[in-house]
């Protein structure tokens, strides 16, 4: 019935009353937590008889974790994407989460958390400037703000009250987008306990019976729908204030330590989480396809006209290009196993569909110079090693680069974001009027890529060729033309 009052969602409303033990602290539950860990461990508890409870600790001292209390702390996550060629949307009502705790308003209730019998894990996303040490927690009292700090705290009140048992150390794996982000967690954990005069069996308990997973973590979070609130609550027989958006992708690699799928069966459930023993070719495979196939259609796709990401994909001009430069130019020089890469690429493919997400190219051309040169030029290189000539995607591609930031396209002024410095010296180099000379001073300026290309044989003409036919065609004709100039 239109304008019916609908119940705030509950346990008993949504059927989800089950106790279940307390097995994991998550620091953080916010929109990525929801959408990424919370969704993954509910689905372990509902597919698998592996049944593990969350508690949800308040990250910062401003943040409200009121409205997940007050909703029995679930929420109702929907997925939508493209996966393999197929539209999914869906929707799931999240029950793992089975209290919220507030450490700076009910610190006794966050220490208590140290002498759960069944704790085993810590998850975090405290953002990337979460995993940092701030001197001034000069004391062990708490509460801390300091997120290592708290979490410090949390395993020496669990060492004391287990009286050092080996077989209470926790299992901290960190979601928090920095390189090996769960040794630098432990090394910050580490010198707290040094700062506060912890006893040293501490430390060697840290080490020897608590075990870090570094992680890889990959999935699309908007978050509440705000601007189509309308849209979602629709779908829904009950109100939800804390509903989530996720893209349907995910992606999950956890660096082994201590048999971890023994503890927690995350390979029991059709998510791509993978445990292995070194997550940096993964790093890799993402930079380079995921964040590089971005960088390489950028400079083309905006000189094309477009304006999102699903825009270029679509085009046929820009998908055919990308595609053609993922496949025949990055992939290759990876090293890593091919069906893999396939798999990945198409996924990514599907996730620069999505119709549900709409990614302004404008906000990936922020800081587009360094980032070219650390998700394609590595590729753009080792290609050249490996075959003794140019990858004409990539260089297509870098030569767009050099004309975009001649600051505008006929009569469209180009969304330029980048260092000052960096602006400035390409209006220099833009002040001379024969390509040539344009291509010699971009590719031969090390600051802009820690090198001189112009010592790459052959790009300094490929590129002086490309820029003339960009300027004097539209951006097909001049790719085509640039093709066969190279072929």
């Amino acid at each position: 019935m239109e304008n019916q009052i609908k119940q705030k969602l509950n346990r008993e409303l949504s059927n989800t009353q089950e106790k279940l033990p307390i097995k994991i602290v998550q620091f953080g539950g916010g929109n990525f937590m929801r959408g990424f860990t919370d969704y993954v461990i509910d689905k372990l508890n509902k597919e698998t008889d592996w049944k593990g409870g969350i508690v949800n600790l308040q990250a910062t001292p401003n943040g409200s974790i009121q409205k997940m209390e007050e909703q029995d702390n679930l929420y109702t996550l929907f997925t939508r994407g493209i996966k393999k060629g197929e539209i999914v949307d869906e929707k799931h009502v999240i029950s793992a989460i089975q209290k919220s705790i507030n450490p700076y308003t009910n610190y006794d209730d966050f220490l208590a958390l140290a002498k759960e019998e069944e704790l085993e894990f810590v998850f975090s996303n405290t953002t990337e400037t979460g995993i940092a040490f701030d001197e001034t927690e000069t004391s062990y009292e708490g509460p801390h703000k300091n997120f290592p700090a708290k979490v410090a705290v949390l395993l020496y009140e669990r060492f004391k009250h287990f009286n050092g048992a080996a077989d209470k150390g926790l299992r901290i794996i960190p979601c928090e987008l920095i390189e090996d982000n769960a040794f630098v967690l432990r090394d910050i954990i580490i010198k707290y306990a040094q700062l506060w005069n912890l006893e040293d069996a501490f430390v060697e308990w840290i080490h020897q019976n608590n075990y870090f997973h570094n992680t890889l973590v990959d999935r699309i979070v908007p978050g509440y729908p705000k601007d189509d609130a309308e849209s979602y609550e629709d779908q829904l027989d009950y109100e939800d204030q804390m509903m989530v958006v996720s893209e349907t992708f995910l992606l999950f690699v956890i660096q082994e330590a201590g048999n971890l799928n023994e503890r927690i069966p995350f390979n029991k459930i059709n998510e791509q989480i993978l445990v292995v023993d070194d997550i940096q070719p993964y790093r890799l495979r993402k930079v380079r396809i995921l964040n590089g196939g971005h960088t390489l259609m950028l400079a083309p796709a905006i000189l094309s006209g477009k304006e999102t990401v699903k825009e270029s994909i679509d085009d046929q001009f820009i998908g055919k290009f990308l595609k053609n430069a993922i496949f025949n130019e990055v992939n290759p020089t990876l090293g890593l196993d091919e069906t893999e890469l396939k798999e990945f690429a198409e996924e990514v493919f599907d996730r620069f569909r999505n119709p549900f997400i709409k990614h302004h190219l404008a906000s990936i051309a922020l800081y587009f110079v360094s980032k070219f040169k650390v998700r394609v030029l590595p590729s753009l290189l080792t290609y050249v090693e490996n075959n003794e000539k140019l990858p004409v995607n990539f260089t297509f591609s870098l030569a767009s680069l050099i004309r975009f930031y001649q600051g505008s396209f006929g009569e469209k002024v180009l969304p330029l974001n980048d260092e000052e410095g960096i602006i400035a010296k390409f209006k220099e180099i833009w002040a001379n009027e024969e390509y040539e000379k344009v291509a010699e001073l971009a590719l031969s300026e090390t600051s802009f890529w820690d090198r001189d290309l112009t010592q790459v044989e052959g790009l300094k003409t490929a590129v002086t060729k490309a820029l003339y036919e960009i300027d004097h065609n539209d951006m097909e004709t001049a790719y085509n033309n640039f093709v066969e100039f190279n072929s």
